[in-house]
């Protein structure tokens, strides 16, 4: 069975990777992105002529629904990724993002209604905080700074997973909510100020590695590949609606972290120490058990494999421009 989806943030990282990956099983794809961090060029290879079953529409997701051209049809399936991701990215405009989150979510699930589609909410791991638990549960409810610098991201998201649980219990919309953990890969950003990205970046260019903090904050990294094997098996699960824990469960260390692209770029980068970020949590780890249980999720791809890969992406990007300070996310 194929299906009609809308994809909003689809010329993000993760966006684009998904929209490959739809079109490859055959189904019909609208994108909305007002391009505040994605980027025309991840989805220039599917503009027509070279698939008629995709359409770009510019627009940001604060502002209701357009209803006209490739909107005007009715949706199967709605995944909802816009918003910016990185630390600095979403604090660049941190009122935007809350709203992003929030009118975004709300206007996605609207049109859902609307269509009898189903919904998918792309949630974040940042909803625990800095976890006091460890690795992190569905069950956990977090430990969040309200007031600080990442709120506008954290609760954000958190108001999201509120307004979808809403819709499905009083007004009958089909949800599945997934909480993404450190997810790597092509078509990241150079300048997001994620740690993977970053690393990359300043070994190539041979600059000092920026550590913030003092290198043992942990985190998991997880290949786009398999988070999107994940994205489609709760998609079209027929019962569960989450939220899912998606991710690897591998736990390393930021230094380790560096220490591998060092090796896998060949690169003489010295690692330079900075103060930690404020909020910046220490220990990051999915359980994964649901996914596994209720999914049969299972990821494919090594740490390794997954850098070897992002990095032979990096190193065919001309001009790459100069990386901000990263967090460890």
């Amino acid at each position: 069975m194929t299906f009609r989806c809308l994809v909003t943030g689809g010329a993000g990282f993760l966006g684009s990777n998904l929209c490959d990956r739809l079109l490859d099983l055959g189904h019909s794809v609208v994108v909305l992105d007002n391009f505040f961090t994605g980027h025309r060029r991840n989805v220039a290879h599917l503009l027509a002529p070279a698939n008629p079953r995709f359409a770009l529409v510019e627009h940001d997701v604060t502002r209701p629904f357009p209803e006209h051209g490739p909107m005007a049809e009715r949706f199967d399936r709605i995944f909802n990724l816009a918003c910016p991701a990185s630390p600095p990215a979403y604090q660049r405009d941190p009122v935007f993002t809350m709203l992003t989150s929030v009118l975004g979510t709300l206007h996605g699930l609207e049109r859902a209604e609307r269509d009898a589609a189903r919904f998918f909410q792309a949630s974040t791991s940042e909803v625990y905080g800095d976890p006091e638990v460890h690795p992190q549960t569905e069950a956990y409810r977090g430990s969040v700074n309200t007031l600080g610098p990442r709120a506008c991201y954290d609760e954000g998201k958190r108001a999201a997973e509120s307004l979808c649980m809403d819709f499905s219990r009083t007004r009958g919309v089909q949800i599945r909510i997934v909480r993404i953990f450190n997810t790597y890969g092509p078509r990241m950003d150079p300048d997001d100020g994620r740690v993977v990205s970053n690393f990359i970046v300043q070994a190539l260019r041979g600059e000092s590695i920026t550590m913030y903090g003092d290198g043992q904050q942990t985190r998991s990294f997880c290949f786009v590949d398999d988070l999107l094997d994940g994205f489609l098996k709760l998609m079209e699960h027929p019962t569960e609606t989450g939220p899912v824990n998606l991710g690897n469960d591998g736990e390393f260390t930021m230094r380790e972290l560096a220490e591998q692209v060092l090796m896998l770029t060949e690169s003489r980068s010295e690692i330079i120490y900075l103060p930690r970020p404020i909020d910046d949590p220490m220990q990051r780890r999915p359980d994964l058990s649901r996914a596994r249980d209720v999914l049969g999720f299972a990821h494919q791809v090594p740490l390794r494999a997954g850098l070897q890969k992002t990095i032979e992406y990096f190193a065919r990007r001309s001009q790459l421009p100069p990386p901000p300070a990263a967090e460890s996310v």
